[in-house]
């Protein structure tokens, strides 16, 4: 039984990597100490020396690696331009392809709590940990909520930090990339003490890394559609890229910075009137336009103006790109300053007891630069339009910014780069008493743990008040003046070739623009009490149990910037307050029992039971279970199996979030330009609210709100793995080797998710009793008057199921060849299925091999030591991924390129060390690999021509150092 009682339920690894060596653990998986070096569960252990040799520099950046996820995608610093859980900066971690809401992370074998800003804080943030203190990482790929809780249904990670320090010690890493861009430092310091009563130790340390912007790469400067030509007779398909456009203006593919996910992204520097003749721009189609660029060569039609647009090339024509596109993020910088301060001290009263805390304090400074879009809108009839635009009206309705009149000219005006930040201030003490309980082989802990996350969140904007108000212009001599003068107002600027390629007046541009700051609050305490000791004797063991109780309180407060709440940001989502707590009272209990040991056929036969109980204010009481066992028949040959149920309770933001406005694509609108082909019952229901022909004009509004009030329930999951470790007794010379594999299903049902804007409004408009039936077309407002408009209510419910299957191989194999140790660990995750489904009449869709969520995944680490160096070679394989299937597309015909090749990263490190200090350096990525291209679709995200995907390196080449001391 291990002895360091601060290491349960996860203690000390092995001292040695070797395979075959045997001691006494406590893993993490499990809450009572076992006696043999495999688990009943699949467990990985990284250690601390081999995040160092790998060459990363953050806690993050190790955890996120494709070794622990097996290639699953995940959030990073490459999704700072985008909305996600936790707001800009956050990083998180999902296992087994799934939600990181759905994996559970431990620190010490407590929870780390949720931290981030905006209202959709649920999950644990890998910037709060503290890296120098990190002695290693466990994780466990199984399901464990009759273990550990809510949230353990993928799987644990158990960061566990360095004990027993005595003395000083400093270490600074720089890793810097060979294209410049996204370096990245880490200074630290640690000390402790260790005595016969007690023990102190803690550390602080400084992590920076820089910007790494769209234009520090040659591959992410120009984003194409990266299409290829396709003949229909013959079948000839030419080059990926043959089929992009060319800009007649420069002779070259044309660049589309704005592209988010399909048609290239808006539209910038032009202008939208209501359909008229004119001259068309070079590679336009047709006489008649509603979109149009400046050209003052123009002296017929719309005079100073050339259509654009028509046909084919109806976006490829309009001027998209704007150099400022490359000062946005690729990687987001950021600044995290980290102290962690732990100890203990023997009472020798109590059972021998001992009373130990943690304290835990984080600071995240993170930034984004993107780049802003600005819709102008400028009434019919206003002076500040040219006279030959002044008759336009491009809508008959209204919008926000035409003080009641019709629309008369909307500009697509590249605004320049906007800014947002984000500063976390994160903090956890943890307290507890520890000792023998009445019998001495028999202890007990109780522990209390507080966090809180405050976070304040800051985004630039137009203000639509601002605006409108500076749209509202009399003439004055030599100029215009606000009707309305109030705060300083400046009128808005004369419509111009300038102001239309982004060039606006910086008096102007302060009044109506500026910064609008969010805060969020999220807090969570935790009291737990548990038992662990022997129950009673069996002829081959001892029955051992573990029991305990819990009570946790989670709240959160995020209170969006005044503008955001009044919806007063231009072309930006508008936010309520998202306000929520939650408490659940726990009781759980574990037993181990022996079967049989030392026998022939049966050298260990153990089998554990956990179960554990929930009462949550939420929504009420649930419980899980699971059950597991492991057989070593012979002494180089173990089974293992385990079978169970999981939970994860609803986050607070899927319960309270305040609606969220967003916009879906105008196309989303299943009224929009309908044909004879569509569905008669959808001609019919909308038939009753647009006229014949109609097109939509406005996109879709979608909010999205928590689901509390809809009676949202947990999520429920069952688990089965099944195993074997082969530890062959080989000759010495031979070496040590060992080989496990495993193979694991976890299918969620009743799964917290959002059906989609789209989804809603296609079940709406396809159900024969439309609005009269209710069902999803209750989520569906009333159009609006004049132009049409729909907005679609997008709130979390239960109602999905994930299912996924797999295979994970892990290869050990350690020898003594010449004056070293070769050590070479290859492990490997083979995904079977990757599937989900919204609704129960649905069919499972399977998208494993799909871009983003590869089949196949695979690392190899290979260490030679000798004396006092140490050499390693890293290599990482993501498999081939294709979607063509997946979207009924023939690979062979298809103009779209959705399959990426075969990507490899290599690594290569040497470390030295010396009495007091060591020394590693290396290079990543050291062949200088690029991320692969697809074809601009509706379906992926890119960044240049390739995939928005945290398996691929952004950076290239870098170069990695690192110097630790110890004192």
């Amino acid at each position: 039984m291990a002895t360091d009682k601060d290491a349960k339920p996860s203690a000390e690894a092995p001292a040695s990597n070797n395979a075959t060596s045997l001691e006494t653990v406590t893993v993490t998986g499990s809450r009572i100490g076992r006696d043999t070096f495999t688990s009943v569960s699949p467990l990985q252990v990284i250690t601390r020396e081999e995040t160092t040799l790998a060459g990363f520099n953050s806690a993050a950046g190790a955890l996120q690696s494709n070794s622990v996820t097996g290639g699953s995608a995940q959030i990073n610093n490459a999704y700072g331009g985008f909305v996600v859980n936790g707001g800009g900066g956050a990083n998180t971690l999902g296992l087994r392809g799934m939600d990181p809401t759905r994996t559970l992370i431990l620190l010490n074998g407590r929870r780390v709590s949720p931290a981030g800003s905006r209202g959709s804080v649920g999950s644990a943030d890998l910037n709060v940990l503290p890296t120098s203190m990190i002695d290693r990482v466990e994780v466990l790929k199984d399901g464990a909520s009759s273990i550990y809780g809510s949230d353990a249904v993928a799987g644990v990670v158990n960061i566990i930090t360095r004990k027993n320090i005595d003395g000083f010690s400093v270490e600074a890493q720089y890793n810097v990339s060979e294209a410049g861009g996204g370096d990245e430092t880490r200074y630290s310091i640690a000390w402790g003490k260790t005595s016969d009563r007690f023990s102190i130790s803690g550390s602080f340390e400084a992590y920076d890394r820089n910007e790494l912007k769209l234009g520090d790469r040659d591959w992410a400067r120009c984003q194409t559609p990266y299409l290829r030509t396709v003949d229909d007779e013959t079948g000839a398909v030419g080059a990926w890229g043959s089929a992009d456009f060319i800009d007649p203006l420069t002779g070259k593919a044309k660049c589309y910075q704005l592209a988010g996910r399909g048609s290239n992204g808006v539209t910038i520097n032009t202008i939208s009137t209501g359909t008229r003749a004119g001259v068309g721009a070079a590679g336009s189609v047709g006489s008649s336009f509603n979109r149009w660029r400046p050209n003052s060569g123009v002296t017929t039609g719309l005079v100073g103006f050339e259509g654009v647009g028509g046909g084919l090339n109806d976006l490829n024509v309009r001027d998209t790109f704007d150099p400022r596109q490359l000062n946005n993020s690729m990687i987001s910088p950021v600044q995290v300053k980290t102290g962690f301060l732990q100890g203990a001290f023997d009472l020798q009263a109590l059972g021998n007891a001992e009373v130990y805390f943690e304290l835990l304090g984080n600071r995240r400074e993170s930034d984004q630069t993107g780049f802003r879009q600005l819709s102008l809108d400028y009434a019919q009839g206003s002076i500040l339009l040219p006279t030959q635009l002044q008759s336009s009206v491009a809508q008959t309705a209204p919008t926000n910014l035409t003080n009641g009149r019709p629309l008369g000219v909307r500009a697509f005006i590249g605004a320049g780069n906007d800014h947002s930040e984000q500063t976390v201030d994160f903090w956890k003490v943890t307290g507890g008493l520890r000792g023998d309980f009445v019998w001495t082989d028999w202890h007990y802990d109780f522990m209390v743990s507080k966090s809180r996350s405050d976070a304040d969140y800051t985004f630039e904007g137009f203000r639509v008040d601002k605006l409108a108000q500076s749209l509202d212009v009399v003439a004055t001599p030599g100029g215009f003046a606000c009707r309305n003068s109030a705060g300083g107002c400046i009128a808005a600027p004369f419509l111009t070739s300038q102001v239309i390629g982004g060039k606006l007046p910086q008096d102007w541009k302060n009044f109506v623009y500026g910064r609008a700051t969010g805060s969020t609050l999220y807090e969570e305490s935790t009291v737990n009490f548990s038992l662990d000791g022997p129950l009673f004797s069996l002829p081959y063991g001892e029955v051992r149990g573990a029991f305990g109780l819990e009570y946790r309180k989670a709240k959160i407060n995020d209170q969006p910037a005044p503008d955001s709440l009044t919806n007063n940001i231009q072309n930006f989502t508008s936010a309520a307050p998202t306000v929520g707590t939650d408490s659940v009272k726990e009781v759980y209990g574990e037993l181990e029992v022996p079967l049989l040991s030392g026998l022939k056929g049966a050298e260990e036969l153990t089998m554990n039971v956990s179960a554990r109980y929930t009462d949550y204010d939420s929504y009420g009481s649930d419980h899980t279970y699971k059950i597991g066992g492991l057989w070593t028949p012979v002494s180089w040959l173990t089974f293992r199996a385990s079978y169970g149920t999981s939970y994860r309770a609803p986050a607070l933001f899927e319960q309270f979030l305040g609606g969220t406005t967003g916009f879906l694509s105008s196309a989303t609108d299943p009224c929009d330009d309908l044909s004879p082909t569509d569905s008669p019952v959808r001609r019919a229901n909308c038939a009753t609210e647009v006229p014949d022909g109609f097109r939509a004009t406005s996109g879709v509004t979608s909010i999205t709100a928590g689901g509390a009030e809809q009676g949202l329930k947990a999520e429920t999951s069952k688990n089965f793995t099944t195993g074997i470790v082969l530890q062959p007794e080989l000759p010495k010379s031979f070496g040590d080797l060992s080989f496990a594999v495993d193979y694991y299903k976890i299918e969620v049902e009743n799964g917290v998710s959002r059906i989609g804007g789209a989804e809603i409004l296609s079940r709406c408009y396809s159900d024969p009793q439309f609005r009269n039936g209710g069902s999803f077309c209750r989520l569906v407002d009333p159009r609006a008057a004049g132009n049409g408009a729909l907005t679609v209510h997008d709130s979390y419910i239960n109602l999905a199921t994930d299912r996924v299957r797999g295979l994970d191989f892990t290869a050990r194999y350690v020898r003594d060849i010449g004056p070293g140790t070769l050590r070479t660990t290859v492990q490997a995750t083979h995904f079977l299925e990757q599937a989900s489904k919204l609704f129960a009449e649905d069919e499972l869709e399977d998208y494993n091999g799909n871009i983003g969520a590869p089949s196949w995944t695979a690392t190899l680490d290979a260490t030679y030591e000798w004396k006092n160096w140490k050499v390693r070679y890293g290599l990482e394989w993501v498999d081939s991924m294709q979607s063509y299937g997946y979207y009924e597309l023939d690979r062979a015909t298809s103009s779209y390129k959705m399959h990426t090749e075969d990507y490899y990263l290599s690594h290569l490190s040497v470390q030295h060390k010396w009495d007091k200090w060591s020394v590693t350096g290396g290079v990543r990525n050291l062949f200088d690999a690029e991320p692969k291209k697809i074809s601009d679709s509706d379906q992926y995200y890119r960044v240049g021509n390739g995939p928005l995907y945290s398996g691929y390196d952004y950076l290239g080449r870098s170069f990695f150092l690192n110097v630790q001391a110890s004192f």
